[in-house]
């Protein structure tokens, strides 16, 4: 087995690189995920090393020192971040010549000949899910015997076949025992989590067909496979036993509740277990599944709204009903049930008018807290696709997804609406949602029941504020 180093690349100062599918990049509270991704490839690999360079706060030259001790290095990298992580593996490279390097992420697999010729380091970039492509390359298998790659091969780069999909997810191990290993939990935190947090996942796949969403799109696909019950239930058991400071575990699949049935049985054998836990999910639970949630732990929801604007919704493969979507909003508020909600600003359809619609909606429905971002057209998607057929991404070039120091940027405009005006929004949208008297009233009480919450809350604030000066002097 080679002595291989898993690395999530430091990159801009702040930048969340480890969130996934959906927005990578600085957020309006400094905010870091678990990197899940990597830490399943750990736990592949036994004696294995996993370093989550941006939320441990390290540089290239804290890391470089260690090049020297590894035969093997992975990095899992993005759109707005590969350039940067092709710097950092060509010094790790400098460094031990004989290091073998490859590439993870929806990024090189939806760009894999691109990216395998960005510098002659790299010596391999995986295709979709690369869990045991991984496993088999620590093992020693050469590389042109692995299947799920692209390597340069007679000058020219060579795909080496599709990997089939991971059909049974109980095969993966855990990555909590990683997460024990090698992070320290206090460094993962976000504007809406108990702290500290702890995420994972039951499973991948989402049935949703959201046009922006890029992980179902690129590397897990639309089918969702889950976990056993049974091996969550002792996953989480285990999580709570070793980490007695979480105080809530968040589950990352795309839409947990996407199964109801599903849901439901996993909520009644973590209630059994006394956790406080949260979870993406869809506009659509209806009242008893919610029920049966809240009633064993589930303290949060987040949600992706995205938009109070129907048609912009089904111009998005959304599969929510507007009025659905509030109907399950006050659902979540009868039953004590705190809501994270998501907008995006700028999507295919979007006006002036239905940015206020939008934001008149998200006032409605009133979630505790909120997230306004712009929308990330990774290649791969849907949504990358139609801007470009139709004239709407300002640059073809994914780097320019965030700005130099990791804002996001806006890319996308219409006729109609420019890119200047989609920014604009995104501030305005914040500022009206959160500067009312009632909201800014609820957040004060809440502050007030906790000295621990007022003192984070008061530093978010700062951030906040930050953020929003930030934009306004970019625009």
């Amino acid at each position: 087995m080679k002595k291989t180093l898993f690395l999530s690349p430091p990159t801009f100062d702040g930048y969340d690189g480890g969130a996934g599918s959906r927005y990578q990049c600085k957020r309006e509270v400094k905010s870091f995920w678990y990197p899940t991704w990597l830490a399943q490839l750990s736990a592949l690999v036994p004696d294995s090393k996993l370093i989550d360079a941006p939320a441990r706060g390290l540089g290239l030259n804290d890391l470089l020192p260690m090049a020297g001790d590894y035969e093997f290095l992975v990095l899992y990298t993005s759109t707005p971040s590969f350039e940067n992580d092709v710097k950092v593996a060509e010094a790790f490279k400098e460094e031990n010549p004989a290091l073998l390097i490859g590439f993870c992420g929806a990024h090189v697999a939806v760009n894999n000949e691109a990216a395998i010729q960005a510098s002659p380091v790299i010596d391999f970039v995986c295709d979709n899910e690369f869990d045991f492509t991984i496993q088999e390359i620590a093992e020693g298998k050469a590389l042109e015997e692995v299947v799920g790659i692209t390597i340069m091969k007679d000058g020219a780069a060579h795909f080496t076949g599709p990997r089939p999909i991971i059909e049974d997810m109980d095969s993966l191990p855990w990555v909590t025992e990683v997460y024990k290993r090698d992070l320290v939990t206090t460094d993962y935190y976000n504007g809406y989590m108990l702290h500290p947090y702890m995420s994972l996942y039951t499973g991948r796949g989402c049935k949703s067909r959201c046009t922006f969403c890029l992980w179902p799109q690129t590397i897990s696909g639309h089918n969702y496979r889950f976990r056993s019950i049974e091996n969550v239930a002792a996953e989480i058991a285990w999580a709570r036993d070793n980490f007695p400071e979480i105080k809530e575990f968040f589950f990352d699949d795309d839409t947990l509740t996407d199964n109801k049935e599903n849901v439901e049985a996993l909520a009644r054998e973590l209630g059994k277990l006394g956790v406080t836990w949260s979870c993406n999910a869809k506009a659509n639970v209806p009242y008893e599944t919610l029920k049966i949630m809240k009633d064993n732990g589930l303290r949060l929801l987040l949600v992706g709204y995205e938009s109070g604007n129907q048609k912009i919704l089904h111009n998005i493969k959304k599969g929510i009903l507007v009025e659905k979507a509030k109907q399950f909003t006050k659902d979540c508020h009868e039953l004590g049930i705190v809501i994270h909600g998501t907008f995006i600003m700028g999507l295919p359809g979007e006006t002036r008018e239905t940015i206020e619609e939008t934001i008149q909606y998200a006032q409605e429905l009133n979630p505790k807290t909120i997230q306004v971002s712009l929308p990330a057209a990774y290649p791969g998607t849907f949504l990358y696709n139609q801007a470009m057929e139709n004239g709407w991404l300002l640059t073809e070039n994914g780097d320019r997804l965030v700005s130099a120091d990791g804002v996001q940027n806006s890319v996308l405009e219409y006729p109609h609406l420019s890119s200047a005006e989609i920014f604009e929004a995104v501030d305005t949208f914040y500022k009206r949602f959160y500067f009312r008297p009632s909201k800014m009233a609820a957040l004060f009480y809440e502050m007030c029941k906790d000295w621990n919450v007022m003192k984070r809350q008061l530093r978010e604030g700062v951030e906040f504020f930050r953020f929003l000066w930030g934009r306004e002097n970019t625009a």
